[in-house]
């Protein structure tokens, strides 16, 4: 059964985290108080503010404080004076591994009045979700350096993938494209990886002949990339591994506006943990504290976040309302050529909300 009351578990993070996070809690609330739902935001301090005070991104009890939530929803994670890896190891990577959060979502989508950056024909509209592995492949801790500060230093780096891994995540992306316009694109590079990489293709075509339906094929990784910014109303599902994942969702989202409106879910399907809601944009410290930064991302991933929890509706109004903002240049951000500013558009987005 839905509940009407939530607890989330709020980690704004880093930079513009303490940004975005705080307007997107705004709106959510606002709408949630529309439909009778009210939401408990367990604010955390964790992330580098935190690792330089503490000497970690997060307690030690950390991943149990987690577990009591509904939800994860982070802001950024990032500073310049820390180095990335460490960042991302100590707090963003535990969590999606912890509570085995395997399907990266990344929706992609062209918003009306929001000028593409590519061409494509008058007719045409880009929407397409990807569907990136989230716990194994090229993100693995497996490696190591040998020799450090001589000249016979040298670095390994093993990628992993496993059967279960690749089998489940190609079939929530099937399950995407059957629910959407059955069309399914594999991002591969099996011609120059020679182990993993053809192990990829063998899953997914197994996977691919429960689906006959579904309009299927694969696509090495660097003519993807060419046929993204060439031809992206063409895609509906793209399933890729860790990396590849990762890299195509930025460029998609960059052919509809900015990293501004780039929205994800880190999910567990079988709903075992909680899942986490994150926007993809990263810290920004070059924007950090102007008031500027775009909060749509982050409004959406929360939108994504109540749509998972089983409040669809909700979900859906958040979405009409962004959609109502991001057609006037008064009511979006510089990046996607606009003139307003978080405030603005947060509250924009909750004014096309219309009263509790």
């Amino acid at each position: 059964m839905t509940s009407s009351r939530l607890t989330i578990a709020t980690i704004p993070g880093d930079g513009i985290g303490n940004e975005v996070l705080p307007a997107a809690t705004r709106v959510i609330d606002h709408a949630a108080a529309q439909s009778g739902v009210s939401i408990d935001w367990n604010w955390l301090d964790w992330g580098c503010d935190y690792l330089v005070a503490n000497g970690s991104m997060m307690p030690s009890d950390g991943i149990d404080r987690l577990s009591q939530s509904d939800a994860v929803f982070l802001g950024a994670v990032g500073r310049p004076d820390v180095a990335d890896h460490e960042s991302l190891w100590g707090l963003l990577i535990p969590i999606r591994r912890a509570f085995d959060q395997y399907v990266n979502l990344r929706p992609v989508r062209q918003f009306e009045g929001v000028p593409v950056r590519v061409t494509i024909p008058s007719e045409a509209r880009i929407d397409m979700v990807i569907v990136r592995e989230n716990t194994e492949g090229e993100y693995s801790e497996l490696g190591g350096r040998f020799g450090r500060g001589t000249d016979r230093e040298f670095a390994i780096q093993e990628n992993v993938f496993t059967r279960t891994g690749i089998e489940r995540v190609a079939t929530y992306a099937f399950e995407q494209a059957q629910s959407r316009r059955s069309k399914l694109t594999s991002a591969t590079k099996s011609n120059g990886i020679i182990h993993t990489m053809p192990f990829w293709d063998e899953i997914v075509d197994e996977v691919a002949a429960r689906y006959p339906s579904i309009a299927t094929r694969k696509v090495l990784i660097d003519a993807l990339a060419a046929e993204l910014v060439q031809r992206p109303h063409d895609f509906d599902v793209i399933v890729a591994s860790n990396l590849f994942g990762d890299i195509l969702s930025d460029l998609a989202a960059a052919t509809v506006g900015s990293l501004g409106i780039a929205a994800s879910a880190n999910l567990d399907p079988e709903r075992r943990y909680p899942s986490m809601f994150e926007p993809v944009h990263g810290s920004a410290p070059d924007i950090m504290g102007k008031g500027i930064a775009n909060p749509i991302a982050a409004i959406w991933s929360g939108a994504m976040m109540l749509d998972h929890l089983g409040h669809t509706e909700i979900s859906d109004r958040i979405m009409a309302a962004i959609d109502d903002t991001l057609a006037s240049p008064a009511t979006r951000t510089a990046d996607l050529g606009g003139t307003s500013d978080t405030e603005g558009v947060t509250t924009a987005v909750i004014s096309a909300l219309g009263a509790s």
